[in-house]
């Protein structure tokens, strides 16, 4: 009962304060000068935003660096130990080369992926169902695909019945085939694990790019094949200049959410056989070692990180927007 009543003040009360708010700061402006109402208005209807981006974005973030200089439990000042730490310490190495084997192979597979099916895809009459097939495992959640890949990957000793799909199926067809252990030797077992997202997220890839090659022109091919370009070289020089810029956010969609893998990591391996990454060690640091200064300074790194390519793709969709 008393749930039902805090969602219901929610439910009917927020609508209510933003309703009051609005008619509130209307009121006030309009009783100012018409040349001050034009400055002080947008201030005010973004005044609530800003707020929430301070409360939520902003503090978070510098009390995040203010604990990466600091020891374990935050009591005392560190200076740069923790990051001496982050960019020294054997298994953020191996986090740091973890993520950049999915940095280049995620990102390329599922761009390269997407990129064919979608142009595959706008030549058959099944478009739709194809590429909603290829959509479908974006449906999932990286813990619920981290599960059913660890059925595929399951390693049974030889001799014995295989209910891992992967040794079952090589087993039954290769002569002389062993099962493997797919995910404990590194470092290809880091590449066994980049599949699983590939197969998530080609998906997404695909239907955005789709999109965009539904936007070329078909006069413009029409006029390439009337000049006797084969469709090889239509690709080339026509449809791939002019999506370019989608192809490019998606790539940075990729790049983004390569550096930041977590699930697939921790429901498969949790980080070990040196699969480790740098979102899964500062979930390590933070819960498991209980060092917040030593997690407090991995996620700075790993913003850091991230920081530019967001930049980069801010800048690409405010350009999209100023050639429209």
């Amino acid at each position: 009962m008393e749930r039902f009543a805090a969602v219901l003040l929610v439910a009917v009360g927020a609508p209510l304060v933003s309703a009051a708010y609005v008619a509130a700061a209307e009121l006030a402006i309009r009783q100012l000068p018409e040349t001050t109402q034009r400055r002080v208005r947008p201030w005010v209807w973004v005044g609530p935003a800003l707020v929430f981006l301070t409360v939520f974005l902003v503090y978070p973030t510098v009390n995040t660096f203010v604990l990466s200089l600091r020891n374990a439990n935050g009591t005392q000042w560190v200076g740069l130990a923790n990051y001496v730490f982050a960019f020294t310490d054997r298994e953020m190495l191996i986090a740091f080369r973890n993520n950049m084997i999915w940095l280049a192979f995620f990102t390329g597979l599922t761009v390269s992926a997407g990129l064919l099916i979608a142009v595959l895809a706008e030549r058959v009459r099944y478009e739709s169902i194809a590429k909603g097939i290829v959509f479908l495992p974006m449906a999932l959640s990286f813990v619920a695909a981290g599960v059913i890949w660890k059925f595929v990957y399951e390693f049974r000793p030889a001799g014995t019945p295989q209910i891992g799909t992967l040794n079952a199926v090589l087993t039954g067809l290769v002569p002389g085939f062993q099962p493997r252990a797919w995910l404990v030797n590194a470092p290809e077992n880091n590449f066994f694990l980049v599949l699983v997202g590939v197969w998530m997220w080609t998906g997404f890839c695909a239907v955005i790019l789709s999109a965009a090659l539904k936007g070329v022109p078909t006069e413009v091919l029409e006029a390439g094949r009337v000049d006797g370009a084969g469709e090889v070289r239509l690709f080339w020089q026509i449809t791939l200049p002019m999506i370019a810029s989608t192809v490019a956010v998606v790539a940075t969609t990729m790049v983004i959410t390569s550096l930041k893998v977590f699930d697939v990591v921790y429901v498969m391996t949790n980080g070990n056989f040196g699969t480790e990454v740098i979102a899964n060690r500062m979930y390590k640091e933070l819960f498991n070692i209980r060092h917040f200064g030593r997690a407090s300074a991995i996620a700075i790194v790993l913003f850091l990180a991230i920081l530019p390519v967001m930049v980069a793709n801010i800048r690409r969709f405010r350009e999209q927007e100023a050639t429209r």
